[in-house]
């Protein structure tokens, strides 16, 4: 049985302005197992993006409890936009989470060639992402979060940008690539839909 990676108790964070003050999440509690994808669906503005941010040290509660198996787990955050640099190959981009925590070893550029190799994207290492589809994007920047080796994945709608039949192919792809890598997935949507697939 999976062990729990992750346990949220009674999770708040109310934001403060000049007038008033919004209750963005309220009292939430869960277990993240390990080597799981658990889907959170809500409509838009219902405080998702909020707990994918409180978990991935990007904002901060205002009550409650998170707590990690470990003190160091990894945590890697795909937005909903793929977030490419546009003058920088796909190799560098993919790279450039291991450039900024200085883990540019020949051993994790070689382990991200081979996740590009892969997963369908060894003809495009030296291209540019203005020459790729809306789902390689996608498909690009999930390589880019997975080669810092994160022991949690954080997707923030990550299909959103994407039409529906796209959605649907790439959702498969990313699927595929996260069992594979055995990861442990968050991932955040409005679609109940997107969800279930």
């Amino acid at each position: 049985m999976n062990k729990n990676i992750l346990t949220i108790n009674n999770l708040s964070k109310v934001y403060y302005t000049k007038e008033k003050e919004i209750l963005a999440i309220e009292d939430i509690s869960l277990d993240i197992k390990e080597n799981t994808i658990t889907a959170i669906v809500g409509p838009s503005g219902c405080g998702k993006s909020t707990l994918l941010n409180i978990i991935g040290n990007l904002d901060t509660k205002t009550k409650g409890e998170i707590k990690f198996r470990e003190n160091k787990n990894k945590i890697g955050y795909m937005f909903q936009n793929d977030c490419l640099f546009p003058w920088l190959t796909i190799l560098d981009n993919c790279l450039i989470g291991l450039k900024i925590q200085k883990q540019l070893t020949k051993e994790n550029i070689e382990y991200v060639k081979k996740l590009l190799t892969n997963y369908g994207l060894k003809d495009f290492i030296n291209s540019y992402p203005s020459n790729l589809s809306g789902g390689m994007k996608q498909r690009v920047a999930l390589i880019r979060t997975l080669a810092t080796k994160p022991d949690i994945l954080l997707l923030d709608e990550p299909f959103s940008a994407l039409d529906y039949q796209s959605r649907l192919s790439v959702a498969d792809d990313v699927y595929k690539i996260i069992k594979k890598e055995k990861k442990t997935t968050i991932v955040i949507t409005h679609d109940v839909a997107e969800a279930i697939y």
